[in-house]
């Protein structure tokens, strides 16, 4: 009997004991998923502010206290008398909100914590926050789910829909100024290309907030204050549709130590320099409403090898020009053998390949020096001598972060002085000239908008493809998925879509079926008022070991995707 009364002891004191050990080594679990935490964000000081048109109070940036509070979907418990603690110093405040799920914490796996928002799942913890922030005085900004640009897996509310954060991000802000109508909204992208994409309007926002963070990872100290300064001036550029003061926000390496608010009255001088074009206030009345068609789309097509230049349903025809072309008389002979087929001309000038073989690594600078004015002279001589219309489309593609024009990865503003330069050459507009604006359509493609004075038609390219080491045609995206992204990314702009290149590559069945679902998507959207097939195989050079992809399609299916089009 007593030996198993000392067993049943021993085993009680083990369970106790195994119990004790399992609740300290899972507490910080249990704490993660069941209590909303606030944290000091020291790693993300408040720098200064860019208030371009001075709509902010003056501001003493040295005492913003910048906090963090964790929303998880699973807590049950915020201790806000930690919060008070901090807003009875009186202090300006800067509250970052992050909203997580239970599963997320620990993995990528996570709840929609964008859809939960907007569903008022978070609804009991704004309010509670709200009613706290409303009994204080000093400025609060509140600052919600930021860098949703980022594409990282740096946090749940990432690599979301641009539609469904916006409509979360403004339910939150409503809610939020429901109870604490004082508080000052921020809308906190991280300044990466394509932030725009997520822009959320003017109502419910009162400050926007950058963070110098994402590209000084291999800097060293002696590199920080000039890569700062150009990072900060990049990122204030993606900001010139918005009209809100901006926060700058530091990181590990950009701190107040190292910070100089001299870059921010720098970069206010060069924003000043280009008020009337690159910076014009006209950028903050942008409506986005486009021009709709009547009809059918006017239909071009690249066809050098003149497979179907005889169709009756081609209306216009692609010329691709370089200098050398323009200057050896080759362009004027290809551009009047069109006018003879009685096309209108869609005419791409890229100016490099020269007869000098000469590479131009300056070329922006030079176009706008006048380096090229002969050249440019030649080309509106003969553009304006015809009645046709001609589509003049200059430095395309200048967004890819590529080299392989020499236009390409080169800074915004020098591209847009560059493309206005020759834009407005001609003194005397003639009226057959139809300006085109033409980015690829990626990523951050509106921080090369020229300005509505100097574009008719804004134009992208749609090709199946999306990555090129794809090679089976299967794996090619459909039209629509890529008109839906690239459309959404020109929503500031108002000015019609002219696709000047779309192609897909495969098996006759496949490209008609895939023209035929395109002819669909152009159907549906009014605002294009033209596009030009890519009627030839891909430039080898640029995909290297890769055997370049071959666009061309047969009279049927353009046959059939002709007729498909209203």
């Amino acid at each position: 009997m007593i030996k198993k009364r000392t067993q049943y002891l021993y085993s009680t004191i083990l369970i106790v004991l195994l119990f004790f050990v399992g609740f300290i080594f899972a507490k910080p679990y249990l704490k993660s998923i069941l209590i909303d935490e606030l944290s000091d964000r020291h790693y993300e000081p408040v720098l200064g502010v860019y208030d371009r048109f001075h709509q902010a109070s003056i501001l003493n940036i040295d005492n913003i206290q910048h906090y963090t509070i964790t929303w998880k979907n699973s807590t049950v418990w915020f201790d806000a008398n930690a919060l008070e603690l901090q807003l009875n110093k009186g202090n300006p405040l800067l509250l970052t909100i992050e909203t997580w799920s239970k599963n997320s914490i620990t993995t990528h796996v996570a709840d929609n914590v964008i859809d939960e928002t907007s569903g008022g799942k978070y609804d009991d913890k704004i309010e509670k926050l709200g009613h706290v922030l409303s009994k204080y005085q000093q400025i609060i900004f509140i600052r919600w789910n930021p860098n949703m640009e980022l594409p990282v897996y740096q946090y749940p509310w990432q690599f979301q829909s641009p539609e469904a954060y916006i409509n979360a991000f403004n339910y939150f802000a409503k809610q939020i100024k429901r109870y604490a109508p004082k508080v000052k909204i921020v809308w906190g992208p991280s300044g990466y290309p394509g932030d725009t994409e997520y822009w959320v309007g003017d109502p419910n926002v009162d400050f926007v907030s950058l963070t110098l963070d994402d590209s000084y990872q291999n800097y060293t100290t002696d590199t920080i204050v000039f890569d700062g300064y150009d990072t900060m001036t990049q990122k204030l550029h993606r900001m010139r549709f918005i009209n809100k003061p901006v926060l700058i926000l530091g990181s590990d390496k950009i701190d107040k130590a190292n910070f100089r608010q001299e870059w921010i009255s720098q970069a206010a001088t060069n924003i000043e320099k280009y008020k009337n074009t690159v910076y014009s206030t006209d950028n903050f009345e942008i409506s986005g409403n486009k021009p709709l068609r009547v009809g059918k789309p006017l239909l071009g097509i690249y066809d050098p090898k003149e497979r179907l230049l005889t169709d009756t349903s081609i209306k216009a025809e692609h010329l691709f020009v370089d200098l050398g072309e323009l200057q050896s008389g080759k362009f004027e002979i290809e551009f009047k053998q069109v006018l003879a087929r009685h096309h209108d001309v869609i005419v791409t000038m890229e100016p490099w390949r020269d007869t000098t073989g000469m590479v131009d690594n300056k070329v922006l600078t030079n176009i706008t020096n006048g380096r090229y004015d002969k050249e440019i002279a030649k080309l509106y001589a003969i553009i304006t001598k015809t009645e046709q219309t001609v589509y003049l489309r200059w430095l395309h593609e200048m967004e890819i972060p590529i080299h392989r024009y020499l236009w390409q990865s080169q800074k915004p503003v020098e591209y847009i002085n560059a493309y206005r330069y020759f834009m407005l050459f001609n003194k005397k507009p003639a009226k057959n000239i139809r300006k085109v604006w033409g980015p690829a359509g990626d990523r951050g493609s509106v921080d090369w908008w020229p300005g509505n004075d100097v574009v008719d038609y804004i134009s992208f390219a749609i090709y199946g493809l999306p990555d090129k080491n794809i090679t089976d045609h299967n794996k090619q995206e459909r039209f629509e998925a890529i008109f839906k992204r690239k459309n959404y990314r020109m929503r500031f702009l108002n000015k019609p879509i002219f696709i000047t290149e779309f192609g897909v590559k495969g098996p006759e069945d496949f490209q008609t079926e895939w023209m035929n679902e395109a002819a669909q998507t152009i159907n549906a959207n009014k605002q294009v008022f033209g596009m030009s097939y890519f009627n030839l195989y891909d430039n080898p050079k640029a995909w290297g070991k890769i055997k370049a992809p071959d666009w061309s399609i047969t009279n049927n299916t353009f046959d059939s995707f002709y007729k498909k089009l209203r």
